[in-house]
């Protein structure tokens, strides 16, 4: 597990921030030196909380005092202890503070001021994974920074914007952006300046899989770091290569500049930067399946960690402990390293990366051959995927409430607008009546006139604001993404679903019944951490197109969360169950995306069951999905791409069904559960640029 996926909310966005690293090899910000300019302490003072953060809190308290003698200087200060708070990961004070500065900035009427102090915001919401608000504030802080002065200020910026571009997945823009860095860096003719860029576009030519491109920036980048003799820099652009040099497939290379990394950091005595290291060792040799080597570097970085009280790296460290121990095959202290780490990630409420530790838990369980232990992993990550899931929906829920409330308010001005200009003109012409009588008679026409205008308006708004409402009720019950319906629909809809015996109506005297399939993507986290999430949500929508395709217009769709979907087939023969799996199985896989360049397709693990599972027993279809749900962790845990579907349930009492759903791979090695298994072909090519 690399360093930095345990808080990368944080560490994606402090990219900026280091990226202005400077090296501080025997160098202090000499706070007994009260004449010393304020101005000219504070660079220095902006090096040392992005290389040794701990080093700068009592030299931050030093300065308040000068800093306090005009507001310009103090909104400086403030942004500095924003980015203080920021990189100890206190992001609510971070926030806070930059507020402030915001305030100041604004009194003195400093643009720039106002732009660094929104860029520090930005860095501190995407801290609190607030990526939509943080990428709003990057872009007006561009916008206020593109007339000034100060050119650091522009390359920063324009850095920035384009990574927040790229985490929205529009790459074309992000590149344009950090070109336009690099060519500004470039004119000013500041080495560390361009090499700052030229890091940044290294790692956007790593995200677009454009690898050539990007190790021949960061080369650049390098050799500009030995120029101006920067240690400290050159570790970061190292661990960048590494970066690049993993995605690529050439581990040796990776390991090589991780290592060198770590010499240049404890020759600078970069506490924090040597425990990320260690951590990204561990994480290579595990790659390489060298759980000896994975091991030592795991052991010293949680000890680093531990030195530093960074719990949150402690965390990383012991999963990366964990991993290895069960890449040597002794389960029982992987395990536990592994759910210690998992601890603290459960504490801290950070959902996204709890998932992706859930999955390389899963994973490395599978590998070890704990395929029941492989399989409670994944159930526990899908769990947290269906909540995430839940989230996210209610998320864009709310927001497009927000939306209607805002339309309706606006109208509601509109017309209070139009009202006033009644009120306006019927006093006007109260005044006209008494100067001039002979017009009363046109003025009282010319009211009619407007009255009756309004009138038709008012209707006209009413009929709009009907138009609004249904659409947001057809919204309620779709999947935005998709189009798809959601499952709150499908809840609404079985709550009040009276299944009817079908037995002989089929045309030829077939069993018919209604059935249940839930799909899962295989490796559908692989899609968005590899390409991002524009490509995974492209892949979604071409699954919805598909599965629209393969099953009849009278069957029910459903995005059931994240990347699971339902199809509910209310009437279809019992013995063609399992041709409909493996239509599903084959359709989905024969569909490709085109994603910038990039040729996808992706395979499912499916679920399956008649409804009712048992004729004549009283089943609640929320047990018969969760059933339905087993027999997918059941596909999943045997390899993927494949179906198992429950045929019927052999002698059990209602009650005995609990055994079943607890685990029913057992219950089907028992002879208690009939299954059926539909497996899918492999394709030769998965993905191809």
């Amino acid at each position: 597990m690399l360093a930095g996926l345990y808080r990368a909310a944080q560490h994606r966005r402090s990219r900026a921030l280091l990226a202005l690293l400077l090296v501080v090899s025997g160098s202090t910000l000499a706070a007994d030196v009260p004449e010393e300019p304020v101005r000219a302490r504070f660079a220095e003072l902006g090096e040392i909380i992005r290389v040794t953060p701990q080093r700068a809190v009592p030299l931050l308290a030093g300065l308040d005092a000068q800093a306090r003698r005009t507001p310009a200087e103090y909104a400086r200060l403030l942004t500095l202890s924003c980015d203080l708070s920021h990189r100890l990961g206190k992001h609510v004070e971070a926030v806070q503070l930059c507020e402030q500065a915001l305030q100041l900035g604004r009194q003195v009427h400093d643009d720039s001021l106002v732009a660094r102090a929104l860029l520090s915001k930005a860095y501190a919401l995407f801290g609190l994974n607030e990526m939509s608000q943080s990428h709003q504030l990057v872009w007006e802080a561009e916008r206020l920074a593109a007339a000034s002065t100060d050119v650091d200020l522009r390359i920063l910026v324009q850095i920035s914007s384009g990574e927040s571009f790229a985490e929205e997945g529009n790459f074309p823009v992000a590149l344009t952006k950090m070109q336009g860095a690099v060519t500004l860096a470039r004119q000013s003719g500041n080495k560390l300046q361009i090499a700052v860029a030229l890091k940044s576009l290294a790692y956007l030519y790593n995200q677009m899989r454009e690898f050539d491109k990007g190790f021949e920036a960061i080369g650049e980048a390098e050799q500009l770091a030995e120029a101006i003799d920067s240690p400290g820099r050159l570790a970061i652009f190292k661990t960048t290569e590494y970066i690049l040099a993993a995605n690529s497939g050439d581990m040796g290379r990776g390991t090589t500049a991780l290592l060198s990394a770590l010499a240049l950091e404890r020759r600078i005595g970069a506490d924090a930067m040597i425990a990320n290291t260690l951590v990204n060792l561990a994480d290579s040799y595990l790659k390489q399946q060298d759980w000896r080597r994975a091991l030592a570097y795991a052991q010293q970085a949680l000890e680093q960690a531990q030195k530093l009280h960074d719990d949150a790296l402690a965390a990383t460290a012991r999963v990366n402990v964990g991993q290895a121990y069960l890449g040597m095959g002794r389960l029982a202290e992987g395990k536990k390293h592994i759910e210690q780490g998992m601890d603290w990630y459960q504490r801290s409420g950070n959902k996204p990366d709890q998932q992706g530790v859930l999955v390389e838990y899963g994973d490395a369980l599978e590998r070890a051959g704990d395929l029941p232990g492989a399989l409670a992993a994944y159930h526990r990550e899908r769990a947290l995927s269906n909540e995430l899931f839940e989230t996210r929906r209610q998320k864009a829920m709310m927001e497009l409430q927000e939306k209607y409330e805002a339309d309706k308010r606006q109208r509601q001005i509109e017309m209070l607008r139009q009202e006033n200009q009644v009120k306006s003109t019927e006093i006007d012409n109260r005044r006209l009546q008494q100067r001039i009588w002979w017009l009363l008679a046109l003025v009282f026409a010319l009211a009619s006139v407007i009255v009756g205008i309004l009138y038709r308006k008012v209707r006209h708004a009413n009929a709009q604001l009907e138009v609004k409402n249904h659409e947001l009720k057809q919204q309620s019950a779709r999947d935005p993404l998709t189009a798809l319906y959601n499952r709150r629909h499908f809840q609404e809809f079985m709550r009040s679903y009276q299944d009817i015996e079908r037995r002989g109506a089929g045309t030829s005297g077939e069993d018919m019944v209604s059935a249940m399939f839930l799909l899962d993507v295989d490796h559908f986290k692989h899609i968005n951490d590899t390409y991002g999430h524009g490509a995974g949500d492209a892949v979604l929508r071409e699954i919805a197109d598909a599965l629209r395709e393969i099953l009849r217009e009278t069957d029910m769709i459903v995005r059931w969360g994240g990347e699971e979907f339902l199809a509910f087939l209310p009437a279809v023969p019992r013995d063609s169950l399992d041709e409909v799996a493996r239509r599903l199985l084959a359709g989905i896989p024969a569909r490709t995306i085109d994603y910038q360049g990039t040729r996808l397709s992706v395979n499912v693990s499916i679920g399956f069951a008649p409804f009712p599972l048992v004729p004549g027993m009283a089943l609640s279809w929320e047990r018969a999905i969760n059933i339905v749900d087993m027999a997918l962790y059941l596909a999943k845990g045997h390899g993927r791409n494949r179906a198992y579907g429950v045929r019927g349930v052999s002698g059990l009492a209602p009650a005995a069904l609990d055994e079943v759903e607890n685990d029913i791979e057992k219950a089907w090695r028992a002879g208690l559960v009939d299954l059926a298994i539909v497996t899918g072909h492999v394709p030769e090519l998965r993905m191809a640029s």
